[in-house]
């Protein structure tokens, strides 16, 4: 067993004439975290995950997965990808059948029928007679019953109502502490963040703009409110910062105490990631124990 999810080193992917979807992107994802990783449309998200499973091959530097390239690791990966792609002709009973022939050994039908049935699925329905949220469901219940060390999933909930997603999701959560299963979603659903990961990849524009554990990038921002002009913020790197009616209101990553005069309060997470959002050149920030051993980036002491 490795102490690394996924690490990648200076990765990039040119799609030539449609320009690079990733660009010296490097990071390190410990093994066991639940980690979301967000971003605007065409940020670089799902090239990111396709990279991870082994399903495209980068322009310029390098990925590594569980230890090894992908593909060597494909057996231990479960990638749901958007459009959910399953065979349409076959029946739910006979998808589920085919996971467990591809997946001699590692099969867990128990948890792959739980979620099946908890969606009050027919095994006998065939796949092109499902709903997007159902063939949502039929999907999750092939990557669980995998049993992976590593679960990729690209926009998973999307297409489910919130009673499903909350019930599926609690499923996932409670098989990856389970069985310490590092799962890896891509997701525009920033609320619920906080509550399923407890790490964060930001990519904006193809490249990493924070990575690390929630708590440690939240705890590394400020948001702080005063009469002072920006300009009074100085050493601090400030992210945003905007007038309001109580005076200049900003989030900064401090460096050193916040000078008198104003007043400091501790960012929610859909605070911090907007804003970076808003401020794509704010200088990349991941945390210790997240940048990539050979690829050196700054991070938060």
């Amino acid at each position: 067993m490795t102490d690394t999810a996924i690490e990648a080193a200076a990765l990039g992917k040119s799609y030539g004439r449609r320009g690079w979807a990733l660009r010296e992107c490097s990071f390190r994802l410990p093994a066991g975290r639940v980690c979301a990783v967000v971003g605007p449309n065409g940020a670089g998200k799902s090239t990111l995950l396709a990279h991870a499973a082994g399903l495209i091959r980068p322009t310029e530097g390098s990925l590594t997965v569980l230890g090894t390239d992908p593909a060597s690791a494909r057996d231990r990966i479960a990638y749901v990808a958007q459009e959910k792609p399953l065979y349409p002709q076959l029946t739910i009973a006979d998808t589920l059948r085919l996971g467990a022939e591809l997946n001699p050994g590692r099969w867990d039908a128990r948890v792959a029928d739980r979620v099946v049935h908890g969606g009050g699925l027919d095994p006998g329905a065939r796949i092109r007679t499902l709903s997007g949220g159902q063939r949502t469901r039929v999907a999750l219940a092939l990557a669980l019953g995998k049993r992976p060390e590593l679960m990729l999933l690209d926009e998973p909930m999307a297409d489910l109502d919130p009673l499903a997603r909350h019930q599926l999701m609690g499923t996932l959560l409670a098989e990856a502490v389970e069985h310490g299963t590092t799962v890896v979603m891509s997701s525009h659903i920033i609320g619920e963040l906080a509550d399923a990961c407890d790490h964060l990849l930001l990519v904006s524009g193809g490249r990493i703009r924070l990575g690390g554990g929630i708590d440690d990038l939240v705890d590394a921002h400020v948001l702080v409110t005063g009469l002072a002009p920006v300009e009074d913020l100085a050493p601090h790197t400030v992210v945003e910062a905007r007038a309001t009616g109580r005076g200049t209101t900003a989030l900064i990553r401090p460096d050193g105490p916040v000078g008198d005069g104003w007043q400091t309060e501790e960012p929610s997470l859909e605070e911090l990631l907007l804003a970076h959002l808003r401020s794509p050149d704010t200088p990349p920030l991941l945390t210790p124990g997240t940048t990539a051993r050979d690829a050196a980036r700054q991070v938060i002491s």
